[in-house]
């Protein structure tokens, strides 16, 4: 009985440091925001991307680049998919001046249709226009059936 009890308050005590260090987080973002001395400039090379032809039940990774052309340090928040057949994973710490930050998006073909696709990723960052930036790919998804009638 005491090892469920401990187990219960550990489990209790790393959940609400994780709500914790969320909530620090977005007081971080919002400060940011609010603070516009803090807003910086950002350059994507690559917005749109045609990752080509692929099979149903691929995965396909596709990475975008950005630069903060800025004179401060360039936040990436809020960044998300358009839709539930993508995940992404981003530069979480601060990008300095001059340097790279990166968003990796991973859509899985399972959770889409054949055909033509476009999907979006919004991100939001610490620039002075503070609409979100809206990154694009594209491609098309083949079926096993429709590729070996195609070759």
């Amino acid at each position: 009985m005491s090892r469920i009890s401990f187990l219960l308050i550990l489990s209790f005590g790393l959940l609400i440091a994780a709500c914790q260090q969320s909530e620090k987080n977005t007081n971080d973002v919002d400060s940011i925001m609010k603070d516009s001395t803090k807003f910086t400039t950002i350059q994507w090379q690559d917005s749109a991307i045609d990752f080509g032809t692929k099979q149903m039940g691929d995965i396909v990774n596709i990475t975008f680049h950005c630069t903060n052309t800025g004179n401060k340090p360039l936040y990436l928040f809020d960044v998300r998919p358009g839709c539930g057949c993508t995940l992404v994973d981003y530069t979480k710490q601060p990008i300095e001046p001059g340097e790279q930050g990166k968003i990796e998006a991973r859509f899985d073909t399972n959770k889409s249709h054949p055909g033509t696709v476009h999907k979006n990723v919004f991100v939001h960052s610490n620039t002075s226009n503070k609409t979100p930036a809206y990154l694009s790919f594209t491609g098309t998804i083949v079926t096993a059936k429709s590729s070996s009638v195609n070759k």
